[in-house]
């Protein structure tokens, strides 16, 4: 890699210590670079050419000795940006979140000084503006300071003594006697004023046994993720912190060096992101009564009405977007006011809590759906943070309450999802018939909390430190269902997890699967990835439409007679699942809970629970001990045979069954359909699914299909002998499902 040379190794600890922002001193890159204001100079170029944070941790040097503050940091990024007319979206997050606080521009400010800055190119006789003329002089002067943040001397020269009050340079002279002081100790009008002059900077102390909380994120910007060492932890930590965990602990969980995590920390802090908790506000100067010191939550209506704005571009950006959504309505006052979140009761006792594992898919619905103004701020906390723990979930329900159960054709999945999360967060939380046998007193008493978790933010750590984080803190996880195919479900024994067992169950191996094991299944073709088809198989003739799902995403309908040329494109970068559709109608899918409750369902007159697919994989997949629902979908119509409103059959007979087909089975609890929700969750409590007995028989249940799974899956995929597990294996051969059996299909 480095050819053997002592200078291409140099090189490279150079390279390393300035992309991660490494301090000079203490470090290597000491022993092969003598001059440390030229290292520092390396550092913030890196920096602000990638658009990186600034380095806070480095603020000692780089403000002391250079005179750059955070200010004029992104001040000259700013700059950077509108001389280059690079779009807003370039900011990173967190860069576009400190710019907003320091500077007061996020993208409407941003769009009209490009404008300004254009229109005065129109007019050659009048003298141009130059970009720098049009941004800020100073800092924003509302800036947040905490009193519990410490105060630091910066680069202060004798003309700087000369513009300051008495009162001000009675702080510089105590900073410089004493050393830093708590901001707190001090007159506020002072600190503000020597802050925004650029004589002190502020440093965000934290010790190794703080804990942290993360309330609903306000005034974060959804731009775009950079992807450099900092933002990467940052987003490690986000979905890691809880307000029980002390930063020790938690750098010991994740494995990341305490003043790593530190750092993250004082960053989430100083962004106004996150809460220190148990804050001493004893000996505080009386000037801090009248300010706002604590963490606002109450964002002006200009940040928010921004924030609102970026939602939807962001959602299309990411391609999370199912529907078209209206533009945001205007911002109440009211929904702001509202805290941010409470305290549980059991707050000094470390006591686990459920998971509840989602995908960014609910995100999408919550944020586009224009169901609730305050609910928006939790859908994007539910994306960015990856986290929407129990302590906001009292304010989260308040806004799902909010929200109505009408709407109108693709909004009404926006409606379907909120009301069934609402009941779905109800019912897992504090519910003491789902309390874990045996547990605390406080368990036993109330239940266990909830927090609701993003499959996607758990990918973001490895699988050693996901398994840690997730059995320090859950004692039960549980997934909505279905999960997207572009997810990996997490994998997990112990907390013991109703959910898919592996990531392959979220997959068309599973399919394949379940149809060899219960016989039943439509006619299905999994072709391989480079395959070129001339013609479409004769099994598929009879069907006007298709299902078509191609690798690692979700199933779509694809009309047979112009199915041809899209498969063909679709195989040359995926694989693709070919699958006959049934017939046309609102009633051509039934979706049936399980575990089953076969007496009930046939007092009710759904036979369909007798269908020997059924039958079959309860027996195989032992589903007694999990939760979830199996489509079947009818493949044939009967003459003269209709359908009952509910969407149950009318048909009681036998022979009706065989006009049903399996199509899929997903396990986790149902957020698309509320009644559909309401069954799963009644079968959980009925079956004491969360029993200590049987969640022993869940944990035995998952394992044993996850071997029979990926056993069948080895037998066809591309490379059994690589392991990779990132991404699904591709199959090597084409097969053919058809009348019960799978087959190798080479037709092509």
């Amino acid at each position: 890699l480095l050819g053997n040379s002592e200078k291409e190794y140099e090189k490279a600890v150079f390279q390393y210590s300035i992309k991660n922002q490494l301090r000079f001193r203490g470090n290597l890159v000491r022993t092969y670079h003598r001059d440390e204001k030229s290292y520092y100079d390396n550092v913030l170029q890196y920096s602000r050419s990638h658009l990186m944070l600034y380095p806070y941790h480095l603020s000692d040097y780089i403000v002391t000795r250079m005179r750059i503050t955070p200010f004029q940091y992104y001040i000259s990024i700013m700059q950077d940006l509108m001389e280059q007319e690079r779009s807003y979206d370039s900011l990173p997050n967190f860069t576009a979140a400190d710019c907003l606080r320091l500077l007061g521009i996020g993208r409407n400010q941003y769009i009209d000084l490009m404008n300004r800055c254009r229109s005065s190119k129109k007019f050659f006789t009048v003298r141009r503006k130059s970009v720098r003329d049009l941004l800020p002089s100073k800092p924003v002067s509302d800036m947040p300071i905490e009193p519990w943040w410490y105060i630091n001397v910066g680069y202060v020269t004798e003309d700087d003594i000369k513009v300051v009050s008495a009162s001000e340079k009675a702080v510089i002279d105590k900073v410089i006697d004493d050393g830093p002081q708590k901001a707190g100790t001090l007159k506020a009008e002072d600190v503000r004023s020597l802050y925004l002059k650029g004589l002190v900077y502020i440093d965000v102390p934290l010790d190794d046994h703080d804990c942290i909380s993360v309330p609903p994120l306000e005034g974060f910007v959804m731009n775009r993720v950079l992807g450099d060492y900092f933002e990467t932890l940052l987003y490690k930590i986000f979905v890691s912190i809880d307000g029980n965990t002390p930063l020790s602990e938690l750098s010991s969980v994740l494995r990341i060096d305490l003043q790593l995590v530190k750092n993250a920390v004082s960053m989430y802090c100083r962004l106004g992101f996150a809460q220190k908790k148990n804050i001493d506000m004893s000996g505080l100067d009386p000037s801090w009564l009248t300010q706002n010191c604590k963490k606002n939550v109450k964002s002006s209506t200009r940040e928010v009405e921004e924030f609102m704005s970026v939602l939807h571009t962001e959602v299309e950006k990411e391609g999370k977007l199912v529907g078209s959504g209206e533009s945001a309505p205007s911002l109440d006052s009211a929904s702001v006011n509202e805290p941010a979140s409470t305290e549980l009761s059991t707050t000094g006792n470390r006591v686990k809590r459920i998971g509840f594992l989602f995908d960014s898919n609910l995100t999408a619905f919550l944020m586009m759906g224009n169901l609730s103004l305050g609910l928006k701020s939790h859908a994007v906390t539910m994306f960015e943070v990856g986290k929407l723990a129990d302590e906001s979930l009292d304010s989260f329900l308040v806004e799902l309450k909010k929200v109505g159960e009408a709407g109108e054709g693709e909004a009404q999945r926006y409606f379907d999802h909120a009301l069934a999360l609402q009941d779905t967060v109800c019912f897992l939380r504090h519910n003491t018939a789902i309390a874990p046998e045996g547990g605390t007193p406080a368990e036993e008493s109330c239940g266990l909390g909830l927090d609701l978790v993003r499959c996607e933010s758990l990918q973001n750590l490895d699988q050693d430190t996901c398994a840690r984080l997730l059995n320090k803190n859950y004692a039960l996880l549980v997934s909505m269902a279905p999960l997207s195919n572009e997810v990996r479900p997490v994998t997990s024994c112990s907390p013991p997890h109703l959910g898919p067992a592996v990531p392959e169950v979220n997959s068309a191996w599973f399919k394949l699967f379940i149809y060899v094991l219960s016989g039943h299944g439509p006619p299905s073709l999994l072709v391989s990835k480079g395959t070129r088809l001339r013609m479409l198989p004769s099994i598929f003739e009879a069907y006007d439409k298709l299902l078509v799902t191609t690798w690692g995403h979700g199933p779509g309908t694809v009309p047979t007679s112009c199915a041809l040329i899209t498969l063909n494109d679709a195989l040359t970068h995926s694989a693709v699942l070919i699958q006959a559709q049934g017939v046309p109608g609102n009633q051509s899918q039934v979706n049936i809970p399980f575990p089953f409750d076969k007496e009930e369902e046939n007092e009710k007159g759904n036979k369909l629970v007798n269908h020997p697919a059924m039958e079959r994989l309860q027996e195989e997949l032992q589903l007694d001990f999990s939760c979830g629902y199996i489509t079947l979908m009818r493949i044939r119509a009967r003459e003269g045979a209709g359908d009952k409103q509910d969407g149950v059959p009318d048909s009681n007979s036998e022979g009706h069954l065989e006009d049903w087909t399996l199509l899929d089975c997903c396990y986790g609890i149902p957020l698309f359909d509320n009644a559909l929700n309401k069954d799963v969750c009644a079968r959980v409590l009925k079956h004491r699914l969360c029993s200590k007995d049987n969640l022993k028989q869940l944990t035995k249940s998952n394992r044993r299909l996850a071997l029979r799974l990926l056993d069948f899956i080895s037998d066809y995929e591309a490379d059994p002998l690589v392991l990779n597990t990132e991404t699904l294996p591709l199959p090597t051969k084409s097969l053919l499902f058809h009348n019960g059996t799978l087959s190798v299909w080479d037709e092509c």
